[in-house]
């Protein structure tokens, strides 16, 4: 058994297997998920585990050069809109609509499905390189 980072033996793959510019998602509870497209669920029932732990634990062991979300995340949800830029004030952030995010999702090496049910609680992290 691993002693520190990703336990989650699904995510902890996923995350080895990134290369850079590959992305994944971290998606609240009623985010669609594209057919085609790994769908890693962690939700138990709503609002667990949350977005914010989610997007935390897996920082911890990612390299993330980029993070898109919806525009719509700042008015509609400005908790997480304050999480994230105070999570990741180094990262470069890029702004889309809610349905350029769901457009984006397809390219995604995989969704992780959260308990989370706010509004817009939705990210794409972009992989960067160690060096």
């Amino acid at each position: 058994m691993k002693r520190h980072g990703m336990l989650n033996s699904h995510i902890s793959k996923i995350l080895t297997d990134l290369g850079h510019t590959d992305q994944i998602v971290i998606a609240d509870a009623g985010l669609p998920i594209p057919e085609g497209v790994l769908k890693i669920d962690l939700s138990l029932k709503l609002g667990i585990p949350s977005f914010k732990e989610v997007v935390s634990v897996i920082a911890d062991d990612m390299v993330i050069e980029k993070i898109v979300i919806a525009s719509e995340m700042e008015t509609q949800n400005p908790a997480t809109y304050q999480f994230m830029n105070k999570h990741f004030p180094e990262v470069l952030k890029e702004k889309v609509s809610h349905e350029t995010l769901k457009d984006l999702t397809r390219n995604a090496k995989a969704v992780i499905r959260t308990g989370e049910a706010t509004p817009y609680a939705n990210c794409i992290l972009q992989a960067g390189v160690i060096f």
